[in-house]
């Protein structure tokens, strides 16, 4: 939802190139177009075939490479990182690209996702002698690489990708080489594309649009990409895999722009919407979308019902999303300050108001009650996705169990909560079928546990959870 303004909080998002003159430039503008996947830090590490630098800091892309920042890293190959901390999670040590200097070289980590085995490893790792300088997960993996006893960089990756598990896209460099690897289950997006000469990876294909690149194809579930001056090779790291990409990636946190296995976003949210609107139909006057994420459904939702939609909500755009503020107090005044209602629109109509998700239930009563304070006689809320019942271990810091109010209420309590006149939620299967992913299966190739509970990977018993912890 702007939902839960939003107990939803997306996990990060990586860009990477390698062979273009203005590699730092290319990957600031990467980055740009990725910064509604973090907001809280940023970095960018840049080899110039000698050495590795990094330049990174808090903040929004915009405000870590002011001042003539990016003229301090440059190199024809570089990785880019944007950020959100998860609770406890912050602190300049925890910005990524980690970077990590040895004798035989350096190596610059950016990382997509939570290893869900990472407390495990780092127990190990600590009994061996390792000291971590950061508290994210991420930094298992340099480790792991560090203390494999292969002498080949591609190797060593590969032995390390072997023993860590749950959802990650990593983006490596050195001083001669970017690898690029995709978790088993393809649980975070990561694509391939080209600038040019210039290979280039992100994590959504609106990167690539921005920077002028042509995008080639998605990197593949158990994938490591090798890329250097002689060019690209493609090898697996493991041939055990299960597609099941985050649903929440079609459903909230990827731009409308972007594509995923060559579905387009907004396309997927507003056949949702249409599903939505054959699963639940209502008698009403206008629909109205949450801004923005759920404007696409919004519309499929209008198209499908035949009751027009209008534009009964305006967001602030001066405003950064309210989930990265840190209470719920915080949260709450911000939805105040992000919406506001259309009254000339809403006033004296039955209103269906349309969002992806409802997390803990607050911030949709409010928005209920500003549409009936500016007049609404009737507020309906749909939810283009089923209701939101177990936590996520793979990267998005969603509320525990005893937060999320689908857990404990029914849909008839959830209703009253919010105040709403009628609640309905997207089906599981209208989930599915509405995205309409081309793999065979029960659920097409998505993960569906936030929903159903069944997790795509073992959930360790140290697992910690990623609102306890940092993740990428």
């Amino acid at each position: 939802m702007l939902a839960e303004i939003k107990g939803l909080n997306e996990e990060c998002g990586v860009f990477g190139i390698w062979g273009h003159e203005n590699a730092n430039q290319i990957t600031y503008y990467g980055l740009h177009s990725l910064q509604h996947r973090g907001q809280e830090g940023a970095g960018i590490a840049v080899s110039n075939g000698e050495k590795v630098s990094v330049a990174k800091g808090l903040g929004l892309v915009t405000e870590v490479f002011g001042n003539g920042v990016l003229d301090k890293v440059e190199g024809r190959a570089a990785i880019g990182h944007v950020r959100y901390a998860t609770a406890g999670g912050g602190g300049f040590e925890n910005v990524q690209p980690l970077h990590f200097r040895s004798q035989s070289g350096s190596i610059a980590l950016a990382h997509n996702g939570n290893l869900v085995n990472a407390n495990a490893l780092k127990h190990q790792l600590e009994n061996q002698g390792s000291i971590f300088q950061s508290t994210s997960d991420t930094e298992v993996l340099a480790h792991l690489i560090k203390r494999s006893g292969y002498q080949d960089l591609k190797d060593k990756v590969k032995n390390a990708l072997s023993m860590v598990k749950g959802a990650y896209a990593f983006v490596i460099l050195t001083e001669d080489e970017m690898m690029v690897a995709l978790d088993p289950n393809g649980l975070r997006p990561l694509s391939l594309g080209r600038l040019g000469d210039a290979y280039v990876v992100a994590s959504e294909t609106c990167a690539f649009d921005v920077v002028g690149a042509v995008y080639e194809r998605d990197v593949q579930p158990g994938e490591l990409l090798i890329i250097n001056n002689e060019g690209m090779t493609s090898e697996r790291f493991t041939l055990n895999v299960n597609r099941a990409i985050c649903s929440m990636e079609y459903i909230y946190f990827s731009r409308p722009d972007s594509n995923i296995d060559g579905i387009n976003i907004h396309s997927a949210r507003k056949n949702l919407g249409k599903e939505l609107a054959i699963e639940s139909p209502i008698e009403a006057d206008v629909v109205t979308g949450v801004p923005d994420s759920s404007i696409s459904a919004a519309i499929g939702f209008a198209e499908q019902s035949g009751i027009p939609y209008e534009l009964g909500l305006i967001k602030n755009r001066y405003v950064g999303r309210t989930f990265i503020q840190p209470s719920q107090s915080l949260r709450e005044q911000g939805v105040k300050m992000k919406l506001s209602p259309v009254r000339k629109i809403v006033e004296g109509k039955r209103v269906v108001m349309v969002d992806d998700s409802i997390v803990r239930g607050t911030t949709s009563r409010r928005i209920v009650r500003m549409l009936r304070e500016a007049g609404a006689t009737e507020v309906h809320v749909r939810i283009s996705s089923p209701p939101i019942k177990n936590p996520c271990f793979y990267g998005i810091d969603t509320s525990s169990e005893e937060e999320l109010i689908a857990a404990t209420h029914s849909i008839e309590e959830i209703r009253q909560l919010i105040e709403a006149d009628s609640l309905e939620f997207l089906s599981e299967q209208g989930l599915v079928s509405a995205i309409g992913r081309p793999y065979e299966g029960s659920h097409r190739g998505q993960c569906m546990a936030c929903f159903t509970g069944k997790y795509p990977t073992e959930i360790y018993p140290d697992t910690v959870h990623p609102h306890e912890k940092v993740t990428c």
